[in-house]
């Protein structure tokens, strides 16, 4: 099978990991890394023995598929140059930066028939995989994200950077639409919103919990759910799942008449699987796990959120 021809335009902290694992793979050509930083394009490049270039658009002929890794406000326009020259797209989260600049990309690519996967990483999370499983109508949800200070995806709010990934999950897992927001939020060392906590209220009922920052003194990503007949906890981070159940069998538990399993998984490579799962699908022209429109789904919902903080950080100054 002739190799399908990659790029990776953005060469940053993210940027360099996608052209090392495409540069591992076997059914992949890695034509060029891209980055306005000449320096950084070529040090990259020549990790992975590929070619460095400082303009996208030098890649555009080239190349089957690309990785967008730049900030978000450039995600639009360069996925879209993309697109209208038939090429599929890997855009890394947020899709974009509003609904209307997500739609048309997916206009786009669904009027010449091309492929976009937004690049919610923790769908590929050997946690993330197993709960389809064992989450069953859950009525209740508390998730922690936080993040030590990095100098990286400060350029949008705590929201979009890192509470998105936990909107996404639990939005997949409650399947239900969303009645009402209520959120918090404030800057504390960059110009945007570094901590953020929503409630989410769910049509059938379910309500999440969602706290982030970016701003903690560790890293934590957890998140633990209720369900009529469970507890569930998960540590992303170390992939564990804690399940307590109903069991009037178990005398001897912690918890009297209840049943505690741990399940413990292998580390793997979630961003290696996130861009094998990509070219399988432009090889296959096959949906991608994580479309377009998810993305766009989980953008609405922390667009939403940034409403409401503003609101209620309007209201406070008018007090």
């Amino acid at each position: 099978m002739k190799k399908l021809r990659v790029g990776v335009i953005g060469a940053g902290y993210l940027g360099k990991y996608h052209a090392e694992k495409y540069s591992q793979m076997g059914d992949v050509e890695l034509e060029g890394v891209v980055d306005i930083d000449e320096q950084q394009a070529i040090r990259v490049a020549n990790s992975v023995n590929t070619k460095a270039y400082k303009n996208y658009r030098a890649l555009i002929g080239k190349v089957d598929a690309v990785s967008i890794v730049v900030p978000t406000l450039d995600h639009f326009p360069i996925s879209k140059d993309f697109l209208e020259n038939d090429v599929d797209v890997l855009i890394e989260k947020p899709i974009t930066t509003t609904l209307e600049e997500a739609d048309e990309l997916i206009a786009i690519s669904e009027s010449r028939g091309l492929i976009i996967q937004v690049g919610h990483l923790e769908r590929f999370n050997p946690a993330v995989l197993a709960l389809k499983d064992i989450v069953n109508n859950p009525r209740f949800i508390e998730s922690h994200r936080l993040s030590i200070f990095k100098e990286r995806g400060i350029d949008v709010s705590v929201v979009l950077d890192l509470m998105i990934h936990d909107i996404d999950i639990i939005c997949s897992l409650v399947k239900s639409e969303i009645r009402n927001i209520h959120a918090a939020g404030t800057p504390v060392i960059t110009n945007q919103v570094d901590i953020a906590n929503t409630r989410i209220e769910f049509e059938n009922g379910c309500v999440a919990n969602v706290t982030a920052s970016r701003i903690s003194t560790k890293n934590e990503r957890k998140t633990r759910l209720f369900q009529q007949d469970a507890y569930i906890s998960v540590d992303f981070a170390n992939h564990e799942i804690n399940i307590v159940r109903k069991n009037s069998d178990e005398k001897d538990s912690v918890i009297p008449g209840m049943e505690i399993k741990n399940l413990c998984f292998t580390k793997g490579d979630a961003l290696k699987d996130e861009l094998a799962a990509f070219v399988n699908a432009v090889n296959m022209r096959e949906v991608p796990e994580v479309t377009g429109q998810v993305g766009r789904e989980a953008l609405k919902v922390a667009l939403n959120i940034m409403e409401q903080i503003d609101y209620s950080k309007t209201n406070l100054v008018g007090c």
